[in-house]
């Protein structure tokens, strides 16, 4: 059965979806963007700060699921400008052990909603 997860610590969804569904022993999270969901504001001042929030936004929601980023499979990102890649990669790369961290791609794309720069999403699983 579908599980609908909604944390309450991590922004609304800003479209018609969910923050995370779980299906089995699988959970895919929707992309996140670095919105504050206390404040509701966006925290965009630097590629670094954006970046962090986003990955806050993407742990509220696997803690709330009952995982970390330990159960992470995959994370699919998306910036705005490759020219940011390594700032990006920078602190993502925080909160990741580089011997166990999950498949990834990261593409630069047109646009992003509320035209943020960084935005990622995940599949991660219960083992």
């Amino acid at each position: 059965m579908k599980e609908i997860i909604v944390s309450p610590k991590a922004p609304a969804p800003v479209g018609p979806y969910n923050q995370a569904t779980k299906f089995g022993n699988t959970l895919y999270v929707s992309g996140q963007i670095a919105i504050d969901a206390e404040s509701g504001k966006l925290l965009t001042t630097n590629i670094e700060e954006e970046t962090h929030q986003v990955m806050k936004n993407l742990q509220f929601i696997l803690n709330e699921a009952g995982l970390t980023f330990e159960h992470v499979l995959k994370c699919s990102c998306f910036v705005s400008d490759m020219n940011m890649y390594s700032r990006i990669n920078a602190v993502y790369a925080q909160y990741f052990d580089e011997n166990t961290a999950p498949a990834r791609e990261l593409v630069e794309v047109a646009n992003l909603p509320k035209f943020v720069n960084v935005e990622i999403s995940l599949i991660a699983a219960y083992y």
